[in-house]
């Protein structure tokens, strides 16, 4: 891992995308920390500790997505969830709409389109996430520094800094998928995580007696799961190819055997991310209507307890399938396959092919996403009985996204060291 580490700033190139990144995050980091102009750096902090479970369990969701930065009114307070959710409505609009199912097929140039789409939609809904915020910072009596000034100039200055903020983290996120190392949405949610984890750290030893008891047992058990996500981010399902043979002038070209290696979970942590992000959402709608409480409760519901458990596997599952079917074609892979000469054996080329690699798809990617779904969801349960904070920041879902862009970053990293012939993190 060092020797990897090293030869990555050996290269002038990758150590310049590795220290951009870096400096992203930092500068996201500090932007979480910069309050909104007229409210109180403090403002929502009492709000968290207060005794409204309803309202705490729905805005403790919110928090955790915006990395802390609503705790304290921050200009980052929106977080990457905007941008998330634009994402996954243009995704799911891909498989409906055929204009952007052939813009999706057009490479880059159609890629280039969608993005410019995910933008305008991320705008819109920044700007409608951060009336409701106006309106939920209001509920909760956060004043205003007003300074004789109407209010209603207040409230446009703090709904245009939340806009601005959350377009300035789609601009980071979109940076360092660019010109870093990683994606940068994950990298940022990554980063949203890690800032949670030392406060989550004191917090568990200084519960009760037991609490560094507590806190050394958590650890020893996410240190037993995180080679089971590993293992899982990656293992593959192999299925043999066989090249028939072909004369070309005096030479025969193929007859060789290989294989199409399907990765068992395609999907990677979308899934969770993408359930997540759904979830959210009541509790984002629930922030327009504080004064109404059947509204309350159902975003507290959607946000915590035996429903949320529920929704959470059935979404993941669902999109654990949905994104799979995205990144993956078997239609594609067999029409490919057929055009090299190239077959499974005792599988007929064409739909045949096309049909036996989606069974097969299916059949991994099931096992998988109930994985996922567990990872997600006992820690949460867990949680509800000890109210241990540590497992509520630091649960299975946070430690597989953890690890997921951990081992896509280091990938990538890997694939950078390998076109200079430096040895790489995998042996």
């Amino acid at each position: 891992m060092l020797t990897g580490l090293k030869n990555a700033f050996r290269i002038k190139d990758l150590r310049d995308k590795i220290l951009f990144t870096i400096a992203m995050l930092v500068v996201y980091r500090i932007g979480a920390h910069v309050p909104v102009p007229g409210i109180p750096f403090q403002g929502m902090l009492g709000l968290f500790g207060g005794n409204d479970s309803v309202a705490a369990g729905a805005m403790a969701l919110l928090n955790l997505f915006s990395g802390g930065a609503l705790s304290y009114v921050s200009v980052f307070s929106l977080g990457i969830m905007p941008y998330i959710t634009s994402s996954i409505i243009l995704q799911m609009l891909q498989s409906v709409v055929p204009s952007l199912h052939e813009l999706a097929r057009e490479g880059e140039v159609g890629q280039t389109k969608i993005t410019q789409y995910s933008r305008y939609l991320t705008l819109a809904l920044a700007l409608l996430n951060s009336i409701g915020y106006l309106f939920l910072f209001k509920s909760y009596g956060i004043s205003f520094n007003g300074a004789g000034a109407p209010e209603i100039i207040f409230d446009i200055m703090v709904v245009g800094t939340l806009t601005a903020g959350a377009m300035l983290i789609m601009w980071i996120g979109e940076l360092i998928t660019q010109r870093g190392i990683g994606n940068g949405m994950s990298l940022i949610i990554f980063a949203n995580i890690m800032a949670g984890l030392p406060q989550a750290i004191v917090s568990s030893m200084q519960t009760g007696s037991m609490g560094l008891v507590i806190t050394a047992v958590i650890f020893v058990i996410i240190l037993c799961v995180i080679p089971l996500i590993v293992f899982l981010e990656r293992g593959q399902r192999r299925i043999q190819v066989q090249y028939a043979k072909r004369v070309v002038g005096r030479r025969i070209m193929g007859g060789q055997a290989t294989y199409l290696p399907i990765k068992v979970n395609t999907a990677g942590v979308v899934p969770i991310i993408f359930a997540s992000a759904l979830l959210y959402f009541p509790a984002q709608i629930a922030v327009f209507f504080p004064g109404i409480g059947w509204v309350q409760a159902v975003a507290g519901a959607l946000s915590s307890g035996w429903l949320n458990w529920i929704l959470n596997v059935v979404l993941i599952v669902f999109f654990a399938y949905f994104y799979t079917s995205m990144v993956f074609n078997p239609d594609d892979t067999a029409d490919n396959l057929k055009k090299q000469g190239g077959f499974i054996p005792g599988i007929r080329p064409g739909k045949a092919t096309a049909a036996y690699i989606k069974n097969v798809l299916n059949k991994i990617t099931l096992p998988s996403a109930i994985f996922l779904a567990l990872i997600a969801i006992v820690p949460s349960v867990v949680f509800s009985f000890t109210g241990n904070a540590l497992i509520q920041s630091f649960g299975g879902t946070s430690v597989l996204i953890m690890v997921g862009v951990v081992l896509d970053t280091i990938a990538k990293v890997e694939s950078q060291l390998k076109m200079y012939d430096y040895d790489g993190f995998f042996k």
